[in-house]
């Protein structure tokens, strides 16, 4: 005789037995791999014309959102700053960026001790493309330019 006991069928074998998660839960996750979810990405359709959005994606603040609207637009550690940043590794006056003609921005260092960083490489100044990665110190965003045509 065997101590074995035989394998049980289970009571329902035609119940799922993997859970599945609702449209807004998979949005909010980003679970399709864009990198956008759909609350950001609503925010981003909606830009006006000429104005750009930078999403922090890691470092303190992640998910925080700026939006680029003006013909320079400052970051660093300064409380003035447009784009305030705190955190040492960012320096009082880090970077500023700026709309060069109707919808194109450029990012520029002023000289910052850790420098920026513009899809993993240190710039001086870069023209950014959209979805391009900009890194200010611990601060690491994503760069959305406006969708919107000019009237």
């Amino acid at each position: 005789m065997s101590d074995e006991q035989p394998l049980r069928e289970p009571a329902h074998s035609n119940e799922a037995t993997t859970a599945r998660f609702g449209d807004d839960f998979r949005d909010a996750l980003n679970v399709d791999g864009s990198g956008i979810t759909a609350d950001e990405l609503g925010a981003i359709n909606s830009l006006p014309f000429g104005s750009a959005l930078l999403i922090v994606r890691r470092g303190p603040n992640t998910g925080a959102r700026f939006l680029l609207d003006h013909d320079v637009t400052a970051a660093g550690r300064h409380p003035d700053a447009d784009i305030f940043l705190d955190d040492v590794t960012v320096s009082r006056r880090h970077a500023e960026f700026d709309r060069v003609g109707a919808s194109t921005f450029e990012v520029h260092d002023l000289g910052s001790l850790n420098g920026t960083y513009y899809d993993g490489v240190r710039v001086e100044s870069a023209v950014l493309a959209d979805g391009a990665e900009v890194q200010i110190g611990k601060y690491r965003f994503t760069f959305y330019a406006s969708r919107a045509k000019a009237n």
